[in-house]
């Protein structure tokens, strides 16, 4: 597990992870209850943290996720489906071809 590199907090607010993943704070709240994203929940006002090692985990395990769905599914170029609308790609981010 990465240790954070000096100055770093260890643990991150969800605000944080949102930034760190460029998404809402509703989408990482999401994921934290439904357990894919593991957090601690700080106090009597259930102030929620994530650790920065278990983030960079986190994301580690979606690459792997995604390295196999795409070795399961080759792109074909005539293939519309799968290509992402502009909503799905992210607001500003240029639409796939």
């Amino acid at each position: 597990m990465p240790e954070p590199s000096a100055g770093s907090p260890r643990f991150l607010t969800l605000a944080d992870v949102a930034e760190v993943l460029n998404t809402s704070v509703a989408q990482v709240y999401a994921l934290v209850r439904r357990g894919e994203l593991p957090a601690i929940k700080l106090g009597g006002r259930g102030q929620w943290r994530v650790e920065a090692s278990r983030l960079e985990d986190y994301i580690a395990q979606l690459y792997r996720e995604t390295d196999d769905y795409v070795s399961r599914h080759p792109f074909e170029a005539d293939e519309q489906a799968d290509q992402p609308t502009a909503e799905q790609a992210g607001a500003g981010e240029p639409e796939l071809s």
